[in-house]
This record gives C-alpha cells, structure tokens and sequence, in this order.
C-alpha cells in the first residue's frame, strides 16, 4: 500500500514487496543522509524522466537510487574496489536472492556502476539514464530549473537535505579515503584532493609515459 510517505510531486513509490524491502534494508544499513539522499534520487530521476517524455520501470529506477550509494558503508572500506561497484554488486546480490530477471539485474547493477560517469548512461536505458540524472540533481544540481520550485520543495519536505553539500562530501570522503586509488580517473579525485592532506591523484599521461614500454 501506497502511503503519504511514498508520494511526492506526483511520484509514487513503487508499492511492490521488493521495492518495500529494499528500503528497509537501506534504511537499517545506512545512515540517514543516504537514505534520504537515495529516496530523493528516485524522485528527481522520476521527475527528469517525466520531463523528457521517458518510458521507464519505476520499480527498476527505485531499486537504483536506493542502492546506489550503499558501497560507501565502512564494511567496503578496504574493498579495493570502486564504492559504485561495491554498490551496484550489493544491488545484483539482493536482486538475484528475490530471483529478479538477469535483464533487470543488470539494467540496475549498470545504473549503479555508471551514476559517477557523466557522458554516457544518458545515451542508456531510461533506468540507467535517470539514476545518474537523480544523482546529478540532489549531488550536483544540473538541471536544477527544469523542475518547478513546487515539485523540489515537495521531495524536500519528505526527505529533508539539512547541511547536505558538506554532509555529502563527508560521507564521500569517509567512503574513499581508504582505497584512494580506486579515485583515479573519477570524480572522487577531486574529493580527496580537497580533504584529505597528501592525497596525490594519479596523471593519466603520468602513467603512460612511466610504463614499462620502451616506446
């Protein structure tokens, strides 16, 4: 069942077990600057795709905004692996254990991976295109006037963004700082650079002449 929680501007969270499930599993496992950032993902993606005149599978949509985040929790810390991997593998293990069709798996685990890699999920699917639009909006505001002050101020009211530029970039350092090169030719380079003192970005060009091949 639908609930006022659920609503805004519109937009109605999908009322399916797995949807259900997957927020409780977000909302016991992360904190709550993630997960109200994830619920707002949802949203704004829904109303970007609304806007573009896009035909997506809100249930898909939702279950990667909601996850997409998720590898930013300390138990992957010491992965070694990007946070969005971290995440998107966390999504396919929870999708394949509820036997959701591999198509949809991946569609989400791609939606997941690619949310930090501007330039191309927007050439994707709808579900893939719109978790990294949802991010762009909350995170970044890229499109920020496409909305109407009244569908941003509803989202908000339900999933308030108290202090969220700094919290964020918290939650992204705290989130990186232990596998820095996971950072290296991704936006979170740029995160480390500001907070986190010595942290050295790798050089692209850097390493291509400092490889092992004589030419």
């Amino acid at each position: 069942m639908t609930t006022d929680l659920d609503i805004a501007a519109g937009v109605k969270v999908p009322a399916t077990t797995l949807a259900r499930e997957a927020t409780e599993l977000i909302r016991d496992t992360t904190s709550e600057l993630i997960y109200h950032h994830s619920r707002r993902v949802y949203f704004f993606g829904s109303l970007r795709g609304r806007g573009r005149d896009l035909s997506f599978d809100p249930e898909l949509l939702y279950l990667g905004a909601m996850f997409h985040d998720v590898g930013l929790n300390e138990a992957f810390h010491t992965s070694g692996r990007r946070f969005e991997v971290d995440s998107a593998n966390e999504a396919k293990r929870f999708l394949r254990t509820h036997g959701v069709p591999e198509d949809s798996v991946r569609r989400v685990w791609t939606a997941i991976a690619l949310h930090t890699t501007p330039g191309i999920p927007e050439f994707m699917e709808p579900e893939v295109a719109l978790v990294t639009a949802g991010v762009e909006y909350d995170v970044l505001g890229i499109g920020y006037g496409d909305l109407s002050a009244e569908d941003r101020e509803a989202v908000v009211a339900l999933h308030p963004r108290p202090d969220f530029k700094n919290e964020i970039l918290r939650a992204f350092t705290d989130g990186v700082r232990s596998k820095p090169e996971t950072t290296f030719g991704n936006v979170k380079a740029d995160v480390l650079e500001h907070f986190v003192p010595g942290f050295e970005r790798g050089d692209f060009v850097r390493t291509i002449l400092d490889s092992r091949w004589p030419e």
